[in-house]
């Protein structure tokens, strides 16, 4: 049986490694970026830049959630540290959405006054450089979220797959831009580049006000969590499951109906038998199961029925 104490630690290690990992590769990015715009003038590349900026701050504020969220609950925050993701993640959709704007304005003007491009060969080297650069940090991401779960650097890990996207398009925009004398490629890639950065500030500030709003868990997961207390022979029901997440953490609580001559010794073990059962299909979980006698008429009814057969 794996120690889960270092597991956790281990865990901690991987995500903290994968966050410092980013912020490096996106500085060194901001570095090469920079250079290559102030020699090309290529407003394409610019929207590459703010996007490795938007990167760096992404990775910054996933570092500080990650540190801040594998904190240990203590007396003042008995729920854990969970919600700084929540709350940091509004700050970086807020920071995203004025940078879009920004470039918007940039490319707009320049579709009113086309300007050419200078040195497209070297813009296409960062582009490459990029490209491959991010290859191998979105491969390293991938295996920590495979070893870990994190939430933290799958959102994070979004970020640099979208960027992959990015620099093909700016590629394509520098080709049509100065090997084919179409100099209006580059506003409008940047255009579209704006328009994609918008909408991931949409899906991550929703996401992020889910978790703020205490949303329920997906009906899925509640499904199961449903059949693995139903599935016990001394729970006769359930009712009143609430569920929320916090950042990494996730929080359950449900009501099992138990026959009423059950005794107190026998009613806990099965509620410890069916906790323990959830903990293991949800690491890391809080798991609160309080015990009522079967035939409550007043018990509240509304959780996603599970499947047939169960």
């Amino acid at each position: 049986m794996t120690d889960a104490p270092a597991s956790t630690q281990a865990n901690g290690r991987l995500m903290r490694l994968a966050s410092y990992a980013a912020v490096s590769v996106a500085l060194v990015l901001i570095a090469a970026k920079l250079a290559a715009w102030l020699l090309t003038g290529s407003v394409a590349l610019l929207s590459s830049l703010i996007d490795s900026v938007l990167d760096a701050f992404a990775s910054i504020v996933a570092f500080v959630a990650i540190r801040q969220a594998l904190t240990p609950a203590d007396k003042e925050h008995r729920f854990g540290h969970g919600k700084a993701e929540p709350i940091a993640a509004l700050g970086q959709a807020a920071f995203i959405v004025g940078s879009a704007l920004f470039l918007s304005v940039e490319a707009v003007r320049r579709l009113w006054s086309p300007q050419p491009v200078a040195q497209q060969e070297i813009g296409i080297a960062v582009m490459v450089f990029s490209i491959l650069l991010t290859l191998a940090l979105v491969a390293f991401q991938r295996h920590v979220i495979r070893r870990t779960g994190s939430l933290v650097v799958s959102a994070d890990s979004l970020h640099y797959k979208g960027d992959l996207l990015i620099n093909l398009s700016i590629i394509a925009s520098l080709v049509l831009t100065g090997w084919f004398d179409f100099p209006l490629a580059d506003p409008v890639f940047a255009l579209g580049i704006a328009l994609y950065l918008v909408w991931n500030a949409r899906g991550i500030g929703g996401e992020a006000l889910d978790m703020l709003m205490d949303r329920e868990l997906p009906d899925e997961e509640r499904r199961s969590i449903l059949v693995m207390a139903r599935d016990h022979p001394g729970v006769l029901g359930v009712h009143d499951l609430r569920t929320r997440a916090a950042g990494p953490d996730r929080f359950i609580q449900m009501h099992l109906e138990l026959d009423g001559t059950t005794s107190l010794a026998k009613a806990h073990a099965i509620a410890d038998a069916v906790e323990a059962k959830i903990e293991a299909a949800f690491p890391g979980a809080d798991v609160i199961v309080h015990q009522d006698p079967h035939g409550i008429p007043d018990a509240p009814r509304d959780n996603p029925p599970a499947p047939a057969g169960t």
